[in-house]
């Protein structure tokens, strides 16, 4: 895998289409800028979250056609596509088979009859599901309230309770008495069928010219009575080795996605076992080096990564919400509190996991809000994050400066909270961005990351205090050198890097 900048957006992201997002990037202003694309899953056939309810893994027609995978490729771009293990669209032909054909389905057992999973654990309530034992479920980690059930009615009029961790929604006609289902179902790693389709998943990921495959809520796959059910331990790292070893025949690269805590030490054992891991940690630090002219935690982060090998892709913004409760256990509670309570009060947003907001792990804000619409702690944190460890994946928002969409959140309902940070641009309003030095800026700094040689997986990093608010890092490799000396408490900054046309001087007095 390439250590170059990763674009990150949805098809439709950025003039509507995926077409328009590659003569975007055919653009002299943007070439040279990425060497990778995340695409997100909206690419393909879904129906909710935004891409993250799977009906197949086929193309979306209305956002792209498979040539426009042909077009970005030729820009010299590595593809990174998302694999939604655990779930798939209640409007999926496997659970639409089940919906025909009951019990004859073939299907039957794809996804989890909860009646079946919970059999002798609990006992059968007037609803037709089981309620387990409470010592089964009382370590459990659900995302909703209540059981994650969704009761599904067979053709011959029986209702069956299917396991169902996120999203659901139930229509019944008034007329006909028809019920209709929107939802994610878990699928079953038990059953045969399962791993024949995630083989035809990644057939179809590595046609589309994939590199880097995403697994998404892959932690909740494994479920066990009496367990946590969320990365269950040995069975979440079986289920993980087994789609590697059928990525590698395929030449895909995995990144595991994972959210948790610091102090859990997850991160550390993904890498442990060879896998690049998401830097959940880096956006929150970033802000708290910047708000706090402290580069204290920023740079103890670093250093361990660079002496305990971690391969990582870092982020600031991105399609969920900026992440801080990941924190724990490197940056004080109460400083961790204290970035919650300012990014609130820029205008950016918390989901309630059930009632708790410290069970959510991130608070949904436009990056750039986030530090206060300031192009220059902007700028500074884009600096600091293409000299940390890491691929660095760029949220397309970021590099636009766009804002909290405050008018999205409201037209999206109860469940649009992550909007304020999903605004589609059309071209007009790209071609005017593109003339902000803020986002030429950004460019420069990309195009800068790209092309210097000194910065890789391989490289060697060194990253200290230069003064009270001020830090360096300096990246050598294959005789080559990057520098960035920064101050925190005035945003000012100077970045130097060798290229192969000479040398490179970026300077914000």
């Amino acid at each position: 895998m390439n250590n170059g900048a990763m674009l990150n957006a949805y098809p439709d992201s950025l003039g509507g289409t995926l077409a328009d997002i590659a003569a975007l990037l055919e653009k002299e202003e943007m070439r040279g800028a990425f060497r990778s694309f995340y695409i997100l899953p909206s690419v393909f056939t879904t129906d909710l979250d935004r891409g993250f309810s799977v009906i197949s893994y086929d193309l979306d027609r209305r956002l792209t056609a498979p040539g426009d995978m042909d077009r970005l490729r030729a820009l010299g771009l590595d593809l990174k596509l998302d694999f939604i293990l655990n779930h798939l669209s209640v409007q999926s032909p496997q659970f639409q088979d089940i919906l025909e054909h009951g019990d004859a389905s073939k299907y039957r057992d794809f996804f989890i009859d909860w009646n079946k999973f919970w059999a002798g654990r609990g006992a059968m309530t007037d609803g037709g599901y089981i309620q387990p034992d409470d010592r089964y479920i009382k370590d459990m980690f659900f995302r909703k309230p209540g059981l994650p059930i969704l009761m599904v009615r067979f053709p011959d009029g029986r209702e069956v309770p299917y396991w169902n961790t996120f999203y659901q929604e139930v229509h019944t006609d008034p007329e006909t008495g028809r019920r209709s289902y929107l939802g994610q179902m878990d699928v079953n790693v038990n059953s045969p069928l399962v791993w024949q389709y995630y083989e035809e998943v990644l057939d179809k990921l590595a046609s589309y010219g994939a590199s880097i495959v995403r697994l998404d809520a892959f932690g909740y796959a494994s479920k066990i009575p009496g367990r946590r059910n969320f990365m269950n331990e040995p069975e979440t790292w079986d289920i993980l080795e087994r789609i590697r070893q059928m990525a590698a025949k395929r030449r895909l690269a995995l990144l595991p996605e994972i959210h948790a805590a610091y102090g859990e030490g997850s991160y550390k054992v993904l890498a442990q076992k060879g896998y690049m891991t998401y830097d959940f940690f880096l956006p929150g630090l970033l802000i708290d080096a910047i708000e706090n002219m402290d580069a204290g935690y920023l740079i103890r982060w670093a250093q361990e990564q660079r002496d305990s090998g971690i391969q990582c892709v870092n982020m600031l913004g991105c399609h969920d919400g900026i992440p801080l409760l990941d924190l724990k256990g490197l940056v004080p509670d109460d400083r961790i509190q204290g970035l919650i309570d300012l990014i609130v009060g820029r205008g950016g947003l918390i989901k309630n996991l059930h009632g708790k907001t410290n069970m959510y792990y991130q608070v949904n804000a436009a990056y750039f809000s986030a530090l206060g619409c300031d192009e220059r702690k902007m700028l500074l944190a884009r600096a600091l994050q293409l000299f940390m460890p890491g691929k660095p994946q760029i949220w397309y928002l970021d590099l636009f400066a766009g804002e909290n969409d405050i008018e999205a959140v409201r037209r999206s309902g109860d469940s649009g909270h992550k909007e304020i940070n999903r605004t589609n641009l059309a071209a007009a309003d790209i071609e005017e961005r593109l003339r902000r030095p803020i986002v030429q800026k950004q460019l420069a700094l990309l195009k800068m990351r790209n092309a210097c040689e000194a910065f890789g997986f391989d490289a060697d990093m060194r990253i200290g205090r230069s003064g009270q608010h001020a830090l360096r890092i300096v990246w050598r490799r294959q005789g080559k050198q990057a520098a960035l000396n920064a101050d925190l408490s005035t945003c000012a900054f100077t970045a130097e890097a060798e290229l192969p046309e000479g040398t490179f001087t970026f300077r914000q007095a």
